[in-house]
This record gives C-alpha cells, sequence and structure tokens, in this order.
C-alpha cells in the first residue's frame, strides 16, 4: 500500500494581505498561483517542514500561528494543509516562483490559484480580516 505524503502550504498575512506566489513549474502548473510550502518530510513536524520549505523557496522566515480547518487530496498520494504564519524575517525573494504578489482579501479571486488551494481561500480571506 502506498502510503499518504503530507503537503503543507502556508498563509503568510502581513498587513492585511496574503502572500500569493506564482509556479514555474511542472508545466502543467506553471503560471497558476498557490500558497508557498513543499513536502514534509520523514520525521519532520508539519511546522518544521513549513518553515524549511519557506527558507527554501522565499529566503524568509515564518513562524506558524494556526492552522486552517479542513484537507485537501492532491492526486492520490499528497494531501494539503494550511496554516497561518506570520514573516519573522527577511522579504520573500522567489527562488522556485516566478513572481510573488500580495493579496487583500477582496483580490483572492483575482489570480488563478491551483485547484488543491482553492477550498482553502475562504478561511484565507477569514484569517486576512482577523
Amino acid at each position: 500500500m502506498t502510503s499518504v505524503v503530507s503537503v503543507v502550504g502556508a498563509a503568510i498575512i502581513r498587513d492585511g494581505r496574503v502572500l500569493a506566489a506564482r509556479r514555474t513549474a511542472p508545466p502543467a502548473t506553471a503560471g497558476r498561483w498557490e500558497l508557498p510550502g513543499g513536502k514534509v518530510e520523514p520525521g519532520e513536524t508539519p511546522e518544521a517542514a513549513l518553515v524549511r520549505e519557506i527558507v527554501e523557496e522565499l529566503a524568509c522566515t515564518i513562524a506558524v500561528t494556526g492552522w486552517l480547518p479542513g484537507q485537501v487530496a492532491i492526486g492520490e498520494r499528497h494531501v494539503l494543509t494550511v496554516a497561518v504564519a506570520e514573516l519573522v524575517a527577511g522579504e520573500p525573494q522567489p527562488h522556485e516562483h516566478d513572481a510573488v504578489r500580495w493579496l487583500a482579501a477582496g483580490e483572492l479571486g483575482s489570480v488563478d490559484w491551483l485547484d488543491p488551494d482553492r477550498p482553502f481561500l475562504a478561511d484565507v480571506a477569514a484569517a486576512i480580516l482577523g
């Protein structure tokens, strides 16, 4: 039996906006937007994985402040959960993405989100609005 791989995303909130990142790969998802993050490695906590992934992808440091409800399957092997986080050091500098944008709650519909991120957007908007 194939084990499920946990994937974590970060709703990084600052000044009433959330950070969205535009993917460059794989080709099927290039040009679409996501909450940045990645896979939880064996022996790693979801929080530690998210902090590590954000350092690798965006060269900045976050602190996880909570988790949004629910999880979403990504294909047959991955499950996405999303944390609310705050930026604690550095400014996002995309390494694996070609653009980042800070979006207000009312702007979340202005970008083409990846399908697994879409179910979290209402809760992201609520987190932005406090």
